[in-house]
């Protein structure tokens, strides 16, 4: 995979001095003009995962910024404002993770959100434990958390 991702980044370097044009968007074009000619070259092959972590990626990418904006947004609010609208809580959260890779990957995420801490994670690697800031249901929480960060993170990841 990081063959073909540094093969792709060369083909589009090769488009951007072709055309003589040093863009974001012409970068951009030419990444997506080599991803398509690599897809063509490589399918059918074992090769061929690079094709589908790449959509994956770019939704994740899109998935942190939508919840980093939502959470600036929330705390921004709650200093803004007169009433204090925390409801701060500790919770563990059952992980699926399960290298040290993954776990790390989540623990980071978790915390770059805004009003939200990774604090520990279990003896067992069973369990991460999370600082929020705001914590209406523990399980709507723990939802949110498995069914977003963790699963479109092991979405790429495994």
């Amino acid at each position: 995979m990081r063959s073909l991702f540094l093969m792709n980044i060369l083909l589009t370097l090769v488009w951007a001095a072709l055309t003589g044009k040093f863009d974001y968007g012409n970068f951009i074009f030419g990444f997506i003009i080599s991803y398509a000619v690599l897809w063509i070259i490589t399918r059918g092959t074992e090769r061929a995962k690079y094709f589908s972590r790449v959509p994956k990626i770019l939704i994740f990418i899109g998935f942190f910024v939508k919840e980093l904006i939502k959470a600036n947004i929330q705390v921004a609010y709650d200093v803004i404002t007169p009433t204090n609208h925390m409801k701060p809580a500790i919770v563990g959260i059952p992980l699926d993770a399960e290298t040290e890779l993954e776990i790390t990957l989540l623990a980071n995420f978790i915390t770059l959100t805004p009003g939200t801490l990774s604090m520990d994670v279990s003896d067992d690697k069973k369990t991460i434990y999370v600082h929020a800031m705001y914590v209406e249901d523990k399980q709507d929480f723990i939802d949110s958390i498995k069914n977003g960060f963790e699963r479109k993170l092991l979405d790429i990841l495994r």
